[in-house]
């Protein structure tokens, strides 16, 4: 059930795309793909480090969220300055918001640490407008040169 694929391009960075099972015990493997393709990269630790964290709080939303079996995992690199998280799911009408959670809550926190670990984030519904099949959870982070 899992398909790893890089991209070439004929300039620029190799992509890497993963499908996993919508579970909590593919976690681990969708933050490796993050740290691997930023060690691929020669990013700095901190880079890496913050990539991971975001590629495992998007997960963790579709594991707890989404519907369906697998998603998919994307790390790209679109410029020497970006890299490009994303995880797409089936789940087009349950879609990300950001909340501040109370003191107590044991969840909800995902979505603030995406927020203040990327330049931006988002989502877009994948198919057609009428009716898509689902979505794509992305965020961006900037990396300093």
């Amino acid at each position: 059930m899992t398909m790893t694929a890089s991209c070439p391009r004929a300039k620029g960075y190799p992509g890497y795309s993963e499908l996993r099972p919508r579970t909590e015990e593919a976690a681990p493997l969708a933050r490796s793909l993050a740290r691997t393709a930023c060690a691929t990269w020669g990013l700095p630790d901190e880079v890496t480090e913050s990539a991971a964290l975001v590629m495992a709080e998007l997960f963790a939303n579709a594991v707890r969220h989404a519907s369906g079996r697998c998603v998919r995992v994307i790390v790209d690199r679109p410029s020497d300055t970006r890299v490009y998280l994303a995880v797409i799911d089936r789940a087009p009408a349950c879609l990300p918001h950001l909340r501040t959670p109370e003191g107590d809550e044991q969840s909800g926190r995902g979505l603030v640490i995406v927020e203040s670990l990327s330049e931006r984030w988002g989502y877009d519904r994948l198919g057609p407008a009428a009716r898509p099949w689902g979505k794509r959870c992305w965020a961006e982070l900037k990396v300093a040169l």
